[in-house]
């Protein structure tokens, strides 16, 4: 009896563990399906928007001729209304219109044009300085804070500056345009860096940095949230819904991706993966200490 009960016991915990073991594969299985289904969607998105691109650079070659001639008719005209200030100022009017329209012209062709990276070895704290750096005009006009958190500066990353920098900054200054009714207490931005670690399908893991932009905005309804990167397509009244486009073609071409969600307490928040090309093993080690 004694063999037998040793027996059973045996084959109890040796049946417990093959089930944690199933369990365990099960998840994996179910994790991994997941991200190949993410990888797809983002490959199908990608060959979309690369198509909408060539078709937008047509249009917008196009219509950026007549708008020159447009612009050149009413310099002429305004030199020769001195006498006519009512005209004059007609006149000035449609010269506005016509700059306004060439800046959504520009914002087309640079969505449309090919993302040739020039990539060099960054960290990402360089980067996060460049974009504030940059919107230092944009923060004081809006009356904006920025609240940074720098887990994960030193993080080195093969990257193009100048267009990480612009996709940086095109989520920054939708993030800070949202809040534009807000009180102005409430105006704050909170970028953080910090290291996550992601599975592969052949089951290594690799390190990706993650740069949070979090607002206290008017947010983005749940429905609407797989359209944000969609060109053309804007929650508010103004703008060409194209900055969000061009951040999510210059991180795509840099092997990452953009997350949105919907932050807790209101607002919004922008999460920007990008591959570390070559880690940091002191950050790293710093912030598992931090998590401890």
């Amino acid at each position: 009896m004694d063999q037998l009960q040793d027996l059973m016991l045996s084959f109890n915990e040796t049946a417990e563990r093959l089930h944690e073991t199933h369990e365990a594969l099960h998840q994996q299985v179910r994790t991994l399906e997941s991200e190949l289904a993410e990888a797809n969607e983002q490959l199908r998105r990608s060959q979309q928007l690369a198509a909408l691109g060539e078709m937008a650079a047509g249009i917008a070659h196009e219509i950026r001729n007549p708008l020159g001639s447009i612009q050149l008719y009413a310099q002429v005209l305004v030199e020769d209304l001195d006498d006519r200030p009512d005209s004059m100022d007609l006149c000035r009017k449609i010269g506005t219109a016509v700059r306004g329209m060439e800046s959504i012209v520009r914002d087309v062709l640079q969505f449309a044009r090919d993302t040739s990276l020039q990539q060099e070895h960054v960290t990402m704290g360089e980067i996060i300085d460049r974009v504030l750096f940059d919107s230092e005009g944009l923060m004081a006009t809006e009356s904006t804070t920025i609240r940074r958190d720098s887990k994960a500066d030193l993080m080195g990353v093969h990257a193009d500056l100048t267009l990480m920098t612009q996709a940086i900054g095109n989520i920054l200054r939708n993030a800070v345009e949202s809040m534009t009714d807000s009180p102005s207490e409430d105006r704050v931005v909170t970028i953080d860096t910090r290291i996550l670690r992601r599975l592969r399908p052949d089951g290594e893991r690799h390190e990706i940095v993650a740069v949070s932009i979090a607002d206290r905005g008017c947010g983005v309804p749940e429905e609407l949230i797989h359209r944000l990167f969609n060109p053309f397509f804007t929650t508010r009244p103004t703008g060409t819904g194209l900055g969000l486009a061009i951040a999510h073609r210059v991180v795509d071409a840099h092997g990452g991706d953009i997350v949105v969600n919907a932050r807790a307490g209101g607002g919004t928040v922008f999460e920007v993966h990008v591959p570390v090309k070559v880690p940091n093993r002191d950050a790293l080690e710093n912030q598992e200490a931090e998590a401890r």
